[in-house]
């Protein structure tokens, strides 16, 4: 993992005590995380912010390209996480909405048939949807 402050900061974004937590936070997580995720981490350690901050800071992050932003379409919840540039993918439990990062890429050698179309691939996201082993022996509590 990258350390926060490997990150690249944008010019135009100040170093606020504010955005220096948030990113900490994300840099701390397995897996991408909803503002409301971020908010809650931040006041169990013992430093409440304002929802609305975080969300501030998040869609600057994600202005500044520090950021991915990805939209779970089942819940249609936004979550985040570094932009550290590796391709990533998702298996997501659409009981308890926990995200698990997938070791590999199913479509690494996919090579879509677009006929006389004329059109490059540059890129793709995938989610995966289903229940997590805790789901399924009914050990997770619902959120």
């Amino acid at each position: 993992m990258l350390q926060s402050e490997e990150i690249l900061w944008a010019p135009a974004l100040k170093k606020t005590k504010q955005r220096r937590l948030v990113l900490e936070v994300l840099r701390q997580a397995q897996a991408p995380l909803t503002a409301l995720d971020i908010a809650g981490r931040l006041e169990r350690q013992g430093t409440p912010v304002w929802l609305s901050t975080v969300y501030r800071v998040l869609d600057s992050f994600v202005e500044h390209a520090m950021l991915q932003k990805t939209t779970v379409v089942e819940s249609g919840m936004a979550v985040f996480e570094i932009n550290d540039r590796i391709h990533r993918h998702y298996a997501v439990c659409i009981r308890c909405h926990k995200i698990i990062p997938l070791e590999n890429c199913p479509l690494e050698s996919f090579q879509p048939e677009l006929g006389e179309a004329d059109f490059q691939v540059l890129g793709h996201r995938l989610q995966m949807y289903g229940f997590c082993s805790g789901c399924l022996d009914g050990c997770c509590a619902e959120k």
